[in-house]
């Protein structure tokens, strides 16, 4: 059951709180055409979302906890705590995840480009019956 152990549910609540401040930074780059707004988009949302393993010394000698949690948060407190392994692991899901983030990017933007030869027909008599390009614009939110 979801509510039985609180791991599913604080990664549930932290993936659905991701994604708002995901849907806001794509907001926020509205000033950049769609390529570099959708890649830094997902690169962001691919270091957001990429998972690390750690594992945490307990008190008693030997003994360790190993789970998992953002790479950011890993890398984080591996800096923190001058642990050179745990540093590294957490910058390598990190950067992995953001490389995978900026594909996805630019494979939804080669989706849906604007295509060479979307046409509009043209109703107009002064027309050479050649094929226009059309045109497409972004939403913009003032």
């Amino acid at each position: 059951m979801l509510f039985a152990d609180s791991t599913p549910l604080l990664w549930l609540s932290y993936y659905g709180l991701s994604l708002l401040v995901i849907v806001a930074v794509y907001f926020t780059f509205t000033f950049l055409p769609r390529l570099p707004r959708l890649v830094l988009t997902w690169a962001i949302a691919g270091a957001i979302w990429a998972p690390a393993a750690f594992r945490l010394p307990l008190i008693e000698e030997g003994e360790f906890y190993t789970g998992w949690a953002p790479a950011a948060m890993v890398a984080a407190v591996g800096f923190l705590e001058n642990n050179g392994a745990a540093l590294r692991g957490g910058l390598i899901w990190l950067v992995l995840g953001m490389a995978v983030g900026a594909l996805v990017g630019a494979a939804l933007w080669w989706w849906r480009r604007p295509g060479e030869y979307d046409v509009v027909a043209q109703q107009d008599e002064h027309s050479n019956d050649e094929p226009q390009p059309r045109r497409r614009r972004d939403p913009v939110i003032s």
